[in-house]
Parts: structure tokens; sequence; C-alpha cells
């Protein structure tokens, strides 16, 4: 009976609220004619420069898309400079796909996604129905019972734990799904799923979900390493209070920040994700720590595992965040952490290839 919940008619649609300008139900809605009349002028300062940035990339990536690879070779420089700024809104779904390698999986594979969600039966379908709701509960897009966003977040987590049934399903997983679907549709934001996990441009991701989360152990090794080096005094601070990393950054690196974090943050960081691969999660997990550290490192232990998992707002701003994030240089370090934590522990087997025409 559970199983078919998503083929009964969709429930009500919820009562209209004041919403932001992603689509999530506005906590304080309130807004006194005075506050409209002085952001006014700066709506109409930030829309201009918006426009004027859409045309940028309009036209560096051309058409659908046609001028981005020709664009990439000739300036590199150019196209990561514009990334880190922030990718326009109206053009980031297209973009993601062009640059983490998914719209030329999805050409090389006609059909396969349709065969995927119609065809065949997946041992994790109860698993993401019972899940469905826990996902961006506050966007419009997925708050109707049943509804489309319910109904497409399904469709792509039921087809990739098909796909990659040595993966399967994870709950963390639905995250990474429905920040996509709500950038593009269903089949797209499948292969961009297929891209991430099975690594079309960077590292592969699925040990991030297979069973042991073996990657997550990785990346909180090589995180606490980089604690300790670059935030010498909170790292012993965290060692006396008995903290580590498992305690507060596992959700950063398993949703790559769209769990619990701004969503205007976390855009901008899956900008850069894309691009740059996981390095980003490190740079802004230490950003993070750094922008806090004089306050961290007061705290006991009680406090100190709330302030980490409820960072103040002023932290998360991406313009103050993001470029002391990118001042942080850590690419050699990382390779060399990896390579300790393989000699360790062993690497972890890889399931599928990528599918190939």
């Amino acid at each position: 009976m559970e199983k078919r919940k998503l083929d009964d008619e969709p429930g009500p649609v919820p009562s209209p609220r004041a919403l932001d300008r992603f689509g999530f139900v506005k906590q304080d809605a309130n807004t006194s004619s005075d506050g409209v009349a002085k952001n006014r002028s700066a709506y109409e300062y930030e829309r201009n420069k918006e426009e004027r940035k859409v045309r940028k990339w309009r036209k560096m990536i051309g058409v659908g898309g046609s001028d981005w690879k020709h664009y990439l070779r000739k300036k590199p420089h150019v196209v990561k400079r514009r990334i880190r700024k922030g990718i326009p809104d109206c053009l980031r779904g297209l973009v993601w796909q062009l640059i983490s390698g998914s719209r030329d999986l999805l050409l090389m594979n006609p059909g396969v996604y349709e065969q995927l969600v119609i065809y065949e039966t997946s041992a994790a379908e109860l698993d993401i129905i019972r899940d469905i709701s826990r996902t961006f509960p506050s966007h419009v897009f997925f708050q109707q019972r049943h509804g489309p966003g319910q109904r497409s977040l399904y469709n792509v987590l039921k087809a990739y734990s098909v796909f990659d049934r040595d993966v399967g399903y994870v709950q963390g997983m639905g995250f990474l799904a429905g920040l996509l679907l709500l950038y593009m549709s269903e089949e797209d934001a499948f292969w961009l799923l297929v891209a991430l996990l099975k690594g079309a441009v960077h590292a592969p991701m699925e040990g991030l979900y297979l069973a042991g989360l073996p990657l997550v152990q990785q990346y909180l090794f090589q995180f606490e390493h980089l604690v300790r080096e670059h935030l010498p005094k909170l790292g012993e601070h965290f060692s006396n209070e008995m903290i580590n990393p498992s305690m507060y950054a596992s959700q950063w690196f398993i949703t790559v920040f769209s769990y619990s974090f701004p969503f205007h943050l976390a855009l901008r960081i899956w900008d850069v994700f894309l691009y740059e691969g996981v390095v980003i999660v490190f740079k802004v997990g230490l950003a993070l720590l750094k922008y806090c550290h004089d306050d961290l490192i007061k705290l006991p232990f009680e406090k100190l595992i709330h302030a980490l998992r409820n960072f103040p707002e002023n932290a998360m701003d991406p313009d103050t965040l993001l470029p002391l994030a990118y001042s942080i240089k850590i690419s050699k370090r990382l390779e060399e952490l990896r390579q300790k934590y393989e000699k360790q522990h062993g690497k972890f087997v890889h399931s599928r290839e990528l599918p190939q025409n």
C-alpha cells in the first residue's frame, strides 16, 4: 500500500504565504512602507547590476551554451573569476549543466532516464517516499503532498537508486537532487547527480553515500588536519573540548552546504563547487571557523557544539565569507592528506563506471 503513495491524488495546495525570491516561505513577512521605500533604490541598483551580468554571461556561453567550450578554452581565468562572483540566477541551471559535464552525459544517453523511472523498480522506494517531505519543506515547489515537486524528487532519487544499486539511496542525496530540481528538469537533474557521484569532471563523490560513508571519513580526516594547521589555537581548543569534525561538518560534505545553510549562500558555493570541485567545501568550512574564531575559542563543549551548528547571520554573507574562503590555499595539502589517509586506511572501491556510448 505504502509503495503506491505517490500515485495518489496530490494533497491540498498550501495556503499562499509571502515567499522570498528563491521560492522559500519568508520567516517574517512584515515590511513597513518606509522599509519598502528605502529598499526600492537598492533593489533597482541590484537589478541593473544583475542585468549587466546576465548580458556578459549570455555573450560568454552563447545560445543554449553553444559557445561555452570555446570560451572556456580561450579564457579559463575569466570563467573562473565570473563563477566566483556568482552565476546569474536565470542562467544557473544551464551553466551548472555545462560546467559539471552533465549535458554531455544526457546527450550520450537518450531514453535512459525514462527507462529507469518507468520500467524499473527500486528497493529504496519506501525510504525515498518517507524522506521526501523532509527535503526543503519550506520551499513552495516541494510543499504540496504528492505534488509536482515531490513527484519529481521521487523520480530522480528512484532513478539513481536503480542506475547504481551499489549506492542506492541515502537520505542526504535528497538535498542534492532537490537543489538541482529548482533549476532544471528531472532528466537534467538526474544526469547532474550522475556527473557528481560518478566523477564526470572532478573526483567521484559516490563514496559519500556508499556503505560506511568512506569518503565522508576521508574528508573529515583531511578537515581535522587542516583546522589544526590553519587555526592551531582553535584546533587545540577543539581537542581540549573533545570536539571533532564528525560532530559538526559531516553534513557540509554530504549535502554540500545545501542543508541548513542560507539558500543564497548555498547557491554561490554550488557555483564554485561544480567548477572547482570539493576543495571549496573545505575552504568555506575553514573560512567559517576563521571568521568566528575569537568567539568559538571561548566556548565550552555544549555551547561550542551549538555554535558550530548555528553560525551567526553575519558569518553567512557570501560577499564576506567567500573571498575569505578563496584566500585559503589548501589544494596541495589536501592531496597530501588524501594520500596519507589512503596509506592508513586503504582506498575504497568505486561502484560502476560512467555510462559510455
